[in-house]
């Protein structure tokens, strides 16, 4: 009687492992997954729609390792883009990022960086902000991206359009939460995650703008090295 009792434990047991087994591989599968297709659909470009014409403008990409923001020179942005926005006449340049508004509020360094910000940011439906940064000349870690006329007013309309407004359609700043003196957070549309990143973010606007971009990507590095090689 024990002899067929230990085969039947043995067996349940056995049984359990199996599934315990499965899961962890379904488990894993999904990382893997993720960062395969992120790598292959960084990899693929989309071509720039206007492959000729006077590209005379500059803007440019500039990433803190992890985040990717686009700089436009202050006197190429629009009225639409400007109205609301706290700027400088010295700041010649304004950058323009989009994200989690848990994560930058909350995350100012990295050394702020908890568990619960990060799985909050990448994998539940939470709020976003636009960062707006002020600078006063252009940085030599900044990569260049030469753009026409066309592309720089696509651009302008898209992350204006980004920006969430009150009832009398003004930006919505949020008053004392800017990193420093020179940069402010305001109200955007849209939900951050693991599928719509920061990166994901800039590199729409630049399909949108019909800028040579990836087919979509989660990371800084795609957009970066489709303008560094140039």
């Amino acid at each position: 009687m024990n002899k067929f009792f230990y085969m039947g434990t043995g067996k349940k047991a056995l049984k359990i492992t199996k599934k315990i087994l499965k899961w962890i591989l379904y488990i894993l599968l999904i990382p893997t997954t993720y960062f395969l297709l992120a790598f292959l659909l960084t990899w693929m470009t989309v071509d720039r729609e206007i492959k000729t014409g006077i590209t005379d403008q500059s803007i440019y990409l500039n990433t803190n390792g992890v985040h990717l923001d686009v700089i436009i020179p202050q006197k190429n942005l629009s009225p639409q883009l400007l109205a609301g926005i706290q700027y400088h006449e010295t700041a010649e340049y304004l950058s323009f990022g989009w994200g989690d508004e848990n994560f930058y509020i909350n995350t100012a360094t990295w050394d702020d960086l908890t568990f619960s910000n990060a799985f909050s940011a990448m994998f539940l439906n939470s709020p976003t902000l636009m960062h707006v940064t002020r600078y006063s000349q252009v940085y030599s870690n900044w990569v260049e991206v030469k753009v026409n006329s066309t592309e720089l007013e696509k651009l302008n309309a898209y992350i204006a359009n980004t920006f969430k407004t009150d009832k009398n359609g003004q930006k919505i700043i949020l008053e004392g939460k800017g990193y420093s003196s020179v940069d402010d957070f305001y109200k955007a549309k849209g939900s951050y995650s693991c599928f719509n990143t920061c990166n994901t973010w800039v590199n729409s606007a630049f399909k949108a703008s019909g800028l040579k971009a990836c087919v979509w990507t989660p990371f800084d590095y795609g957009l970066l090295n489709k303008y560094e090689s140039e």
